[in-house]
């Protein structure tokens, strides 16, 4: 059973950039399709970006792309995500998320089995 720990949060001014980390206890994080989502304060949670079992799909929400990059190390058992060009409204907790689920399923946040504790994003203007 995967464990998925983030951490790289912070406050930014608009503009800058953060890096968030996901460390997966699962030795076998290979098996899982990965993927970031955020809510936002006062609403839902919603998908930013997912990448598949070997990091050869990508996928980002529209608000995202662009700005943010989705990234992984199997090796490592991590899940990463770079977002530069922070605006204020990217402000929300962001969570990391490990799927068996198909790939064709990433950004249906019901279908992912396992999900970190969430990391909260401020990004001031």
């Amino acid at each position: 059973q995967a464990q998925l720990v983030e951490s790289g949060g912070g406050s930014v001014q608009a503009g800058g950039s953060l890096r968030l980390s996901c460390a997966a206890s699962e030795r076998t994080f290979s098996r899982y399709h990965g993927a970031w989502f955020r809510q936002p304060p006062g609403k839902e949670r919603e998908f930013v970006a997912a990448i598949s079992l070997n990091g050869a799909f990508l996928d980002y929400a529209d608000s995202v792309k662009g700005r943010f990059t989705i990234s992984r190390d199997n090796a490592a058992n991590a899940l990463y995500l770079q977002m530069n060009s922070l605006k204020p409204q990217d402000t929300a907790v962001y969570y990391c998320a490990a799927s068996t689920a198909q790939y064709s399923y990433r950004k249906d946040a019901l279908r992912y089995n396992y999900w970190g504790q969430g990391t909260q994003v401020t990004v001031s203007s």
